[in-house]
């Protein structure tokens, strides 16, 4: 009978230690407590520190979108540079595909198996090379062709799947348009095979009927390559248009974390309630009958961030506990993260 109960022991161990490392590779990215603080000149021989990024933490599982908006100035694109160790942390881990990311092998690991696609177009290529020479780059660093003959035929290779010809590889970056431009960056990204990318606002400059070009296309690439994307926005309709869930950030601080239907449909936090409130509808009967809530003040300094919830000052439903501390960022509903109060 004794045999019978020492048995099964082991195999539970097992299956325990096999059940912890599935879910820690469930998730391509664990961001915990991150902060970034800038030290600023107020004077002579004075400065203070700019909170861009203030205690954030989210998750983003393998293959899913993962949504980041907030008005210009909130720390959205600190959050995506600070990721790729672009700026240096103040504070905080970063975790990707389970490996803490300190230390020098793990951030040369990091950028090869993780890209950014910047914002403007114009100045994030070097109108000095060709496009063959900017899409080259990481192909370059990270030796990842043995040959001038393999080199070519790869950047050809990634000029046809963003939609571009061999011929405009020996071209110049102001010989493109916005969009051609941005093909070019996102080439540039899928250069050294990357499994995450950071999309910080790759369409805010570009044409409407180009901005969805260019979304479709991220949308194909994600699905033909199996990519996992953080995707930094201030428009909603094109967040929700391309996310599984979906971020809200006001200030440096994360108020809103929930799944893109869910936010859409039953948005908690006043700071989300408000920004949804002032999306366009295409419907002028809905739209007339629609009331866009309008946040009385102005955005704090994040130079002088207001005590307690960073929010209070222009918050509608802001109460003397607000002042006193700040929300924790807690799950009120399956999957549904919010910092307030008030909830």
């Amino acid at each position: 009978m004794s045999e019978l109960q020492n048995t099964p022991e082991t195999p539970v161990v097992e299956n325990q230690a096999a059940e912890n490392e599935t879910a820690q590779n469930e998730y391509m990215l664990e961001v915990m407590n991150l902060k970034q603080y800038f030290p600023v000149n107020t004077g002579f021989f004075s400065s203070t520190m700019l909170k861009a990024v203030d205690d954030v933490s989210f998750s983003i599982k393998k293959g899913e979108t993962l949504g980041l908006v907030g008005e210009s100035g909130c720390g959205k694109t600190t959050v995506g540079r600070s990721i790729l160790q672009l700026y240096k942390p103040t504070a905080g881990d970063v975790w990707f595909d389970g490996e803490l990311i300190k230390s020098p092998e793990s951030i040369r690991m990091l950028h090869k198996r993780a890209q950014m696609v910047f914002q403007d177009p114009y100045s994030s290529l070097n109108p000095r090379f060709t496009v063959a020479d900017i899409v080259a780059e990481p192909i370059d660093v990270h030796k990842l062709c043995a040959t001038k003959a393999e080199r070519n035929d790869r950047i050809l290779e990634l000029l046809s799947i963003v939609g571009l010809s061999s011929e405009q590889a020996t071209r110049y970056p102001h010989e493109f348009s916005g969009g051609q431009r941005q093909r070019v960056g996102i080439a540039r990204a899928l250069a050294s095979n990357p499994e995450f990318i950071v999309c910080d606002e790759p369409v805010s400059a570009l044409d409407v009927s180009i901005q969805a070009q260019v979304i479709n296309m991220l949308e194909d690439l994600q699905e033909k390559f199996g990519l996992t994307y953080l995707f930094i926005a201030h428009d909603l309709s094109v967040v929700k248009h391309i996310s599984d869930r979906i971020a809200v950030m006001y200030l440096g601080h994360m108020v809103e974390l929930a799944d893109a239907n869910e936010l859409h449909h039953n948005p908690l936090h006043p700071y989300t309630i408000s920004l949804l409130s002032a999306v366009p509808i295409p419907d002028p009967v809905k739209a007339r009958q629609s009331k866009r809530i309008v946040l009385s003040g102005d955005v704090p300094s994040p130079l002088n961030v207001p005590s307690g919830c960073p929010f209070r000052t222009r918050c509608p439903r802001a109460t003397a506990q607000c002042a006193e501390c700040t929300p924790e960022f807690k799950e009120v509903a399956p999957d549904h993260f919010v910092a307030c109060h008030n909830i």
